[in-house]
């Protein structure tokens, strides 16, 4: 029996809005997405073919680890594990705050403020850290079919004014833009895939990279960290439960499928590389070609206009992978604006869009604030990617990544302690040992990030990245940490109903109705 609110949000049958006692306004609508469309918004923030052409390339190459693809498929069992509790979760609680509505319910309303102040840092950071190179990657397509110089700032901006835009829009919408580019780079990704098995190097379909022996030596721990961000996006589901029509039925069933979808395809795409490389030559010509990797390997199989093809794809695939983070961080706002943790104009929708528009235009404002501040420090020629293009996709997207895994570990605990305190231990007994079993698992990878985050984001052991920017994402947990407390001794009423999202409408309406 799901205990979320569901039926606060559903649009009433008598009059056509949202049944909600606080009005429509402060609600997001319902039946907006279907499978298809949650699936798509999900997965358009794992940018498939910036994961091949920029991930893969960097753990080949940074971290000499061949056994890239038996990596995807470990994180794959640990993450699917971690869905099992998550999922169950989600039958019983549907909030736009996701993380921070169920680490609410489970571990109390101050960790649940800490949550939230953490996860709207975390995912701001990886959007806008993808502008940094959204706007290099444009910038390179210019020059070299245009014979345009043009400073990546311009692109960046012209991007996050147009995704604010977007973000404004029906999320059923939003879902068409991202499931048309998505499915474009997959095939994209898929036809390489094919390319590699057809016409492989020297030493043949070589399984050498599923051997488990090719996990050693000291990049291991921090190849598993690159590739974990891989996969974010399908713990994101969750967030548009509100917008959905069948949340108990839709949410579980998008994560699953997200999850066996990343796992495999990247699985696949990164043993691709293996092949058309060679195993024994992969991390040489990873670390020659860096993000190049994919389109060198790809020109002599497929040809020059297929390369083409995958540059500019590489580009809207970014794009797609911004617009779903925007819409995540605009929903995330809106929760916390509907539940007191931010001013209330944030907890508000827009016109007949139902979109959280106050929440999408803070996450504008602030991409375009780090895309000013980079651009005032880039002291480098045109063209030249070494700062601050790629400190701000390195920096960032590494500071999200660690966030969210934080995220996925206090969750896993929630899951134990949401089901034990409700008496429902020995029903759930399974989800539980699932949940500690990749909370634990989820620990020893945050550690692993943490300690080599100079490796990460490409600066020297002694370098003070090391500590500013994990220091961000705890310090965001901090002070939602304190802004819960004191929310706590001020106002407990609205302490008691962090993460309850519509049903705290209905409680308000039954207090009035008993006065």
């Amino acid at each position: 029996m799901t205990t979320g609110s569901s039926n606060a949000s559903r649009p009433s049958a008598a009059s056509g809005g949202i049944s909600t006692f606080k009005g429509q306004d402060r609600a997001l609508r319902a039946d907006r997405l279907g499978t298809v469309g949650l699936l798509l918004s999900v997965l358009a923030a794992t940018a498939p073919l910036m994961v091949v052409a920029g991930v893969m390339p960097t753990a080949f190459a940074v971290m000499g680890v061949v056994g890239q693809p038996l990596i995807f498929v470990i994180l794959g069992v640990v993450l699917a594990l971690f869905s099992v509790g998550y999922a169950e979760m989600s039958r019983h609680v549907h909030n736009a705050g996701a993380f921070y509505a169920y680490i609410a319910r489970g571990l109390g309303g101050t960790a649940g403020a800490g949550a939230a102040l953490l996860a709207l840092v975390a995912y701001s950071a990886l959007q806008v850290g993808i502008f940094g190179i959204f706007g290099f990657e444009v910038s390179g397509l210019f020059a070299t079919y245009l014979d345009t110089e043009l400073v990546w700032w311009i692109p960046a901006l012209v991007a996050a004014a147009l995704v604010g835009l977007l973000g404004w829009l029906k999320i059923d919408v939003n879902a068409k833009v991202l499931g048309v580019l998505l499915v474009i780079e997959v095939l994209l990704v898929v036809v390489f895939d094919l390319s590699a098995v057809a016409d492989p190097a020297k030493e043949g379909l070589s399984l050498h990279a599923f051997n488990p022996d090719t996990l050693t030596g000291a990049g291991v721990g921090t190849a598993l960290c690159l590739c974990i961000a891989a996969f974010t996006g399908f713990e994101q589901a969750p967030v548009y439960a509100e917008e959905t029509s069948r949340p108990q039925t839709l949410v579980p069933r998008v994560m699953f499928l997200a999850i066996g979808f990343v796992a495999v395809f990247f699985a696949i795409s990164s043993w691709a590389l293996t092949v058309a490389a060679g195993p024994s030559a992969v991390v040489p010509t990873a670390q020659k070609q860096g993000p190049g990797l994919l389109f060198f390997l790809a020109e002599p199989r497929l040809g020059e206009t297929f390369t083409d093809v995958m540059h500019v794809l590489f580009v809207t695939g970014m794009f797609a992978a911004l617009l779903s983070f925007h819409n995540v961080v605009a929903r995330y706002a809106f929760a916390m604006g509907r539940e007191g943790l931010l001013p209330r104009a944030f907890g508000r929708t827009t016109g007949a869009s139902g979109a959280p528009g106050t929440g999408s235009l803070l996450q504008t404002v602030v991409s375009v604030v780090v895309i000013v501040v980079f651009a005032l420090s880039d002291d480098k020629p045109v063209g030249d990617p070494t700062a601050p293009v790629l400190q701000l996709f390195t920096w960032l997207g590494n500071m999200g990544a660690l966030g969210v895994i934080v995220l996925m570990a206090a969750a896993s605990l929630s899951v134990i302690v949401f089901f034990a305190r409700r008496g429902a231990a020995g029903a759930q007994v399974w989800r539980l040992v699932t949940a500690g079993i990749s909370g634990a698992a989820l620990l020893v990878i945050a550690v692993y990030t943490v300690k080599d985050f100079d490796v990460l984001v490409g600066a020297g052991p002694e370098s003070s990245l090391s500590w500013v920017l994990p220091g961000i994402i705890g310090l965001a947990l901090v002070a939602g940490l304190v802004l819960g407390g004191v929310l706590r001794a001020r106002n407990p009423e609205a302490h008691a109903r962090i993460g309850l999202g519509n049903e705290a409408f209905q409680l308000d309406k039954a207090a009035e109705s008993a006065d």
